[in-house]
C-alpha cells in the first residue's frame, strides 16, 4: 500500500513510517522543512514538502495515496489561544483529507485521545470527549469516523498521556521538560490521578494494523499501562535529574491543567482482541529510567 502520512517525522511518526516500511508499504510524508524532507528520505520514504495548513498539497497527497495516517498537530499548550489555533488548524486539515478520499472506501487512520470515564478505564465504545480545551479534537474525529457513511474507510487510533521513547515524549516528557526548567519534578493534586501510556514503537505498530484493516468508523486504543499514578512518574523523574518532587498548582501546566490533575485510566482490551495488537516494548517507569540528568 503506498501510504500517505502527516506528522511523520516526530516522535510517533518516525516509528510509524518505520512500521510501514519494514511491512512492505511504501511512504509519502509530509515535511514542512529541509531536514524533514531529509529525515524522511534517509528512513526510505518519499517527502512531500509542505504544512499542515497548505491544504492543497494534503489535498494532493492524499490522492495518489492508497490509504492516509493523520499524526501532525501543533501541540502549542502555551495559552488557550493557541491551542485553539492549533485544532482549528487540525481540523481543517483532517477535513481536508477526508473530503478526498470520500467514495474511494479507502482508509484513513487519524490519531486521538483516550476519552475519561470518571469511576473506571475507558474503553473503545466509550465516545471522545466534545467539551473542555480539546473538545474540538473529539468533534473533528468523531466527524471523521461518520465519513465510513461515505465509502471512506475511517479509523481512529486513541493515543494515551504520554506516547513515550526512551524516556520522552507525552505528558510524561511535558513532566520532564518542566521539572528541568523549575527545579522541582512536580505533579498536579496528591499525584494518585492515573495517566495511560504505550511504548511509541508498538503505538506504531497499532496505527499500521488500523490502516490494514480497522473497519470504517471503528476506534481502537493504543494502550500498554492501564494508569500509571503521577506521583510514581513524577518520582522517577526526580530521582532521574536529582530533583525534589512536590505537588505544584495545577495552574503551572496551563491551559491543560485540568486535564493534568484528571485521573483516567483506559483498557485496550477489545483493540487486543479485535486487531490482535499486543504491546512488547517496556512500559512508561522502565522507559523513563532512560532520562538523563
Amino acid at each position: 500500500m503506498h501510504v500517505f502520512i502527516t506528522g511523520g517525522t516526530g516522535l510517533i511518526g518516525t516509528a510509524v513510517v518505520a512500521e510501514l516500511l519494514a511491512n512492505g508499504h511504501t511512504v509519502l510524508a509530509l515535511a514542512r522543512s529541509d531536514a524533514s524532507a531529509q529525515a524522511v528520505e534517509a528512513a526510505g520514504g518519499t517527502a512531500l514538502r509542505g504544512g499542515l495548513a497548505d491544504l492543497d498539497v494534503l489535498r494532493a497527497g492524499a490522492e495518489q495515496s492508497d490509504g492516509v495516517i493523520h499524526l501532525a498537530f501543533a501541540n502549542d499548550f502555551s495559552s488557550p489561544e493557541a491551542l485553539a489555533q492549533a485544532i482549528a488548524e487540525e481540523t481543517a486539515a483532517l477535513t481536508t483529507l477526508g473530503e478526498t478520499l470520500v467514495g474511494s472506501d479507502r482508509p484513513l487512520v487519524t490519531a486521538s485521545g483516550t476519552p475519561w470515564v470518571p469511576g473506571r478505564a475507558s474503553t473503545e465504545a466509550d465516545p471522545l470527549p466534545t467539551d473542555g480545551p480539546v473538545g474540538g479534537r473529539g468533534r473533528t474525529v468523531t466527524a471523521i469516523l461518520e465519513l465510513a457513511s461515505r465509502r471512506v474507510r475511517a479509523s481512529a487510533v486513541r493515543l494515551p498521556r504520554t506516547v513515550h521513547n526512551r524516556g520522552d515524549g507525552g505528558f510524561a516528557g511535558l513532566l520532564t521538560n518542566i521539572a528541568r526548567e523549575t527545579g522541582i519534578s512536580g505533579y498536579p493534586g496528591d499525584g494518585t490521578q492515573r495517566w495511560p501510556a504505550v511504548h511509541a514503537l508498538d503505538a506504531a505498530v497499532l496505527f499500521r494494523l488500523a490502516l490494514e484493516s480497522a473497519p470504517a468508523g471503528s476506534s481502537w486504543h493504543a494502550v500498554d499501562d492501564e494508569g500509571d499514578p503521577v506521583r510514581d512518574i513524577a518520582e522517577v523523574i526526580g530521582r532521574r535529574l536529582g530533583l525534589p518532587v512536590e505537588s505544584v498548582a495545577t495552574e503551572t501546566y496551563g491551559p491543560i491543567g485540568q486535564i493534568f490533575a484528571t485521573d483516567q485510566p483506559s483498557s485496550s482490551a477489545t483493540t487486543r482482541e479485535g486487531l490482535g495488537w499486543e504491546p512488547t516494548h517496556p512500559k512508561l517507569l522502565a522507559d523513563l529510567e532512560n532520562i538523563q540528568p
